[in-house]
This record gives C-alpha cells, structure tokens and sequence, in this order.
C-alpha cells in the first residue's frame, strides 16, 4: 500500500485527488492539507511514501514550499502538482528535490502513473517534460563575453586586469592613448562593463590576465 500525503490549497482539487486515488487499490490517502505548517505536520506524523504537493501553497509560491519540506526531511519523495506548463517550473522543480512533476491538466492516470513510479524509487518525467530537457540540452552552452573579442582588445584587457593605467597600456602596445581608450570602449560594449574595475574584476575572475 503507498500512502500519500497531499497538499493543495483549493477543497476542490484535493476532492479530485482523493477521488483518483479510491479508484486504485494501491493508494492510499493518509492526510492532507492547505498549507506548508499542516502538511510538515502531516509528513512528521505519518512519514508518507509521497507527497502530493501543490506549487502554490499560501504564503510559499514557486518552490519554497518544495525547498522547505527537503529542507526537513531530505529523503521525502515528492510529487509536484502544478496549475504551470511544465515549462515553466518544471527542471527547477526537479533540481530542487522533486520526485515528479504533474500539471493539473493531465489525466489523472498520468498522477498515479507518477506516484506509482516515485515510489519504485525513479523520477518521473513526462513526454512534455523529457521533450523540454532534451531541447535545453541540445542548446549550446553560452560563451563568455570574452569570447567575442579581437587578439588585441583581448591583449588589452589582460594589461588593463594586470593593473596597468591606459598611459601604460598605450606605451606597452606601441599605440595612442587614444587608440586605447577606443579599444577600451568597444570593449566595455561587447562585454556589457562600464568601468575599468569592472574590467580588472572579470579578468581577474577568468583567468585573462597572465
């Protein structure tokens, strides 16, 4: 028998759960409430295989209900029901500690399927969700800004993060202080920086300055 917790705000919502779980022999409902306070209480009491947990508690948007109840007992398996796309919330709710993510509107055969499937100790993902990952990780990862700039605007931010003054950098490089300060602010474009410790930070912090 797998006992289940659930925790949703709206009577409505946990009417249809219990509905879906008394038409499978399996579940079984153990508690439930409306809120992060009642639901912790609930898990400490019955130290359910899984909770059912709605994304939005009252006073816990997002996933600071989901942080909170790991926070308390890591080994909790959890079940996220949510009124969002998967998009939206889903891989953060699985790299925060979720078991699985359901959007309430699946059928409800996909919530035990879920559970059913937590509980054998895997994470469930959904055809949407496992589309969604494997698109985020065909994308390239994104190049540092770095990346974008020419051998001698490159030379130039490793002289300025060395902690050279502009008069320096012009005499190092045989160029005019002039020269310079136009490398310096196509740099500060390409980059996204306004300032020369701004500068010496970021080279600094990846390694440009030898």
């Amino acid at each position: 028998m797998i006992r289940i917790v659930i925790a949703d705000d709206h009577e409505l919502i946990r009417e249809g759960v219990k509905k879906i779980f008394r038409s499978s022999a399996d579940l079984r409902l153990v508690g439930e409430a409306a809120d992060l306070a009642r639901t912790i209480a609930l898990v400490a009491q019955h130290r359910p295989d899984v909770v059912v947990l709605d994304i939005s508690l009252p006073g816990h948007d997002g996933l600071e209900g989901l942080t909170e109840l790991r926070r308390r007992f890591p080994e909790q398996r959890v079940v996220m029901l949510s009124m969002y796309g998967e998009e939206r919330y889903a891989v953060s709710a699985l790299r925060a500690g979720a078991a699985g993510y359901i959007t309430k509107a699946m059928a409800a055969e996909e919530l035990v399927k879920a559970i059913r499937q937590v509980v054998a100790g895997t994470t469930y993902i959904g055809p949407q969700l496992a589309e969604l990952m494997a698109r985020q990780a065909l994308e390239p990862e994104p190049q540092p800004s770095h990346h974008s700039l020419t051998a001698r605007e490159a030379e130039i931010v490793a002289l300025i993060g060395a902690g050279m003054q502009i008069k320096q950098v012009a005499a190092e490089l045989g160029i005019s202080v002039s020269s310079v300060n136009t490398y310096r602010n196509r740099i500060f474009r390409k980059m996204g920086l306004a300032s020369n410790a701004a500068l010496i930070r970021y080279a600094l912090k990846s390694g440009l300055v030898s």
